[in-house]
């Protein structure tokens, strides 16, 4: 079967792409303004992407087209779709109905750390000989891709509370029918479809929903808006971990290189690694007692997650010019880019910390966190934030005295090509591609030592 994706190098539907192919389909995409990693993973894999959304993309007619929940009525492909009568679905739908069917889904939803904790959870469960199948939404270096359609009964997937698509507005992992399901969080965000938290607390009710009495429910324990979705209703075991509850973890570097798994105030297990953060060893715990549930002896899992080298734009070391560390993350959430600033200042210690912000969800560009924003860079010796025109707010009076702000990011390079100084350690957030400014700054660095010709 030909199957047509349209939003291929999103990182859900670039994943939609690769387990349709590796179930047998000839599969083709579209996109725009395609961006690492998924353009370079889906090229490197042979799945062909259009650029833009003409109807002249689809002749020769698709069996199937899958459709992301970037484009909407309006959009020429969409329109060319419904026109033509050409058999269309979501990706979730697809999923579930062609992937998921009769599998032990294990499940990682919640507000922040979804992807790492994903790998870290299929990761675990290949480790231990299980083969899973998952989707991941990035690339964990593990693995080399997102997606996989595994060889076992397990399939470990990251599941988004965003909308399904134009035509299914339910949140994304009502499809999924987890067995398995960690909530590592809540708070709000993806303002361009929610009115407000409860509205995402009502999407989260629904999946705990679908979660089977003979499952397990592994929620934060430091989450007050979990406690809300469960409060509404509960049918499956719940199990809390980190702040409270009986597993925790027990930090032993600063830096959470090394941790030790705690129940009931006793060891059970100890991971060295070289992630950084509380909130990747909490992520880390989640993964552990989701393993658990499957089978996986706790020992097991800590010595997987000896190996496990994370996920490629998590807090992801580019390169280093002149003497200054570029890094890479996608931290765009207030809470997210705080955790990530955190996590860099204990694996870097006293250096200076330059944290370099695009405020590009759409929730950002809305404003919804715009004051929340300043404090979540003060963890940082100095902030720029690229604040194009078309923001939709005012990031210089907004960020005034915390941040410079630059509405050119060509202006935005060259300030950082001369202010920075040997030893810094550069943060670039973004949940973009931000005008490949990562090794932009990396070639100009480079570029201004005294030693070049």
């Amino acid at each position: 079967m030909h199957i047509h994706v349209l939003g291929a190098c999103g990182t859900f539907m670039g994943g939609i792409a690769l387990l349709a192919r590796a179930a047998g389909h000839q599969v083709s995409g579209s996109d725009t303004h395609a961006y690492p990693p998924m353009s370079t993973l889906l090229a490197r894999e042979g799945i062909a992407v259009l650029d833009g959304y003409d109807p002249a993309h689809l002749p020769p007619a698709p069996a199937l087209v899958l459709i992301g929940n970037a484009l909407s009525r309006g959009n020429p492909a969409v329109e060319a779709v419904l026109d033509r009568g050409l058999p269309y679905d979501s990706g979730p739908a697809w999923l579930a109905r062609e992937i998921l069917q009769g599998r032990w889904v294990l499940a990682v939803a919640g507000t922040h750390g979804k992807t790492s904790t994903t790998a870290m959870l299929a990761w675990i469960l290949d480790y231990a000989g299980l083969e899973p199948g998952f989707l991941i939404g990035g690339e964990p270096l593990n693995f080399g891709v997102s997606a996989r359609l595994g060889g076992g009964s397990f399939f470990v997937i990251e599941a988004d509370e965003y909308d399904t698509a134009f035509f299914d507005k339910r949140a994304k992992f009502v499809h999924y029918h987890p067995r398995t399901l960690i909530l590592n969080n809540l708070e709000y965000d993806h303002a361009d479809i929610f009115p407000d938290l409860d509205a995402i607390i009502t999407q989260f009710h629904h999946l705990l929903r679908t979660v089977p009495g003979n499952g397990q429910i592994l929620v934060h324990a430091a989450a007050p808006a979990l406690e809300q979705v469960l409060a509404r209703g509960c049918w499956t075991p719940v199990q809390r971990f980190a702040a409270a509850g009986p597993w925790q973890i027990r930090l032993e570097r600063p830096d959470a290189g090394a941790f030790a798994i705690l129940e009931g105030g006793q060891e059970r297990g100890r991971v060295t690694w070289n992630q950084a953060g509380v909130f990747n060893a909490e992520n880390a715990l989640a993964a552990i007692l989701a393993a658990r549930h499957a089978g996986v002896p706790v020992a097991v899992s800590c010595a997987a997650l000896g190996g496990f080298q994370g996920v490629r734009r998590r807090l992801e070391l580019r390169g280093v010019a002149d003497g200054v560390a570029v890094y890479d993350d996608f931290a765009h959430h207030p809470t997210a880019i705080a955790a990530t600033i955190a996590a860099l200042r204990a694996k870097i210690g006293p250096a200076r910390l330059v944290a370099v912000l695009e405020p590009r969800s759409n929730t950002m560009k809305m404003g919804v966190h715009r004051q929340q924003l300043a404090d979540s860079l003060a963890g940082a010796d100095a902030a720029y934030v690229y604040a194009p025109a078309d923001l939709g707010w005012d990031a210089a009076a907004v960020l005034a005295g915390r941040a410079r702000v630059f509405a050119d990011l060509d202006a935005l390079l060259a300030t950082l090509r001369g202010d920075l100084q040997g030893g810094d350690q550069v943060l670039i957030m973004s949940n973009g591609g931000f005008g490949a400014i990562h090794a932009r700054l990396l070639a100009a660095l480079e570029a201004r030592r005294p030693d070049r010709p």
